[in-house]
């Protein structure tokens, strides 16, 4: 649920540009994984988790925004939290050469980035 001050306070607007932006990282971290099995360098992989933590970040503390003074549903605050702290898992494993932890992973960081980016613009 999203109160009208939510919808009014510009912080919902904003949640919507950073949850589209981390949902496309995550998809980018998709496309340079692919690019990897197939013999590419992993330069791309690398900058896209930076990517992906910097824009896991912000998309918390723009959740966050949106449940406090903009009196919206706290949840997504939760999830954003959640797609922060398994990005930081995930490159630990992915560092590590652990695949059978690291892909199941990312399917999970794309499949709770892209339920955030869906209810943002749903509403």
């Amino acid at each position: 649920m999203v109160t009208q001050a939510a919808k009014g306070s510009g912080y919902l607007t904003t949640f919507k540009i950073i949850a589209a932006l981390n949902a496309l990282a995550v998809l980018f971290q998709a496309v340079t994984a692919g690019q990897l099995l197939s013999g590419a360098s992993a330069g791309s992989h690398g900058m896209g988790a930076l990517a992906v933590h910097v824009l896991g970040l912000v998309l918390l503390v723009a959740a966050v925004l949106v449940w406090r003074p903009g009196r919206g549903a706290g949840w997504p605050a939760l999830v954003g939290l959640a797609i922060l702290l398994l990005g930081f898992v995930q490159s630990a494993v992915g560092g590590a050469g652990v695949l059978t932890v690291h892909v199941p992973l990312g399917m999970a960081v794309f499949g709770l980035s892209v339920w955030l980016l869906v209810w943002a613009w749903r509403r």
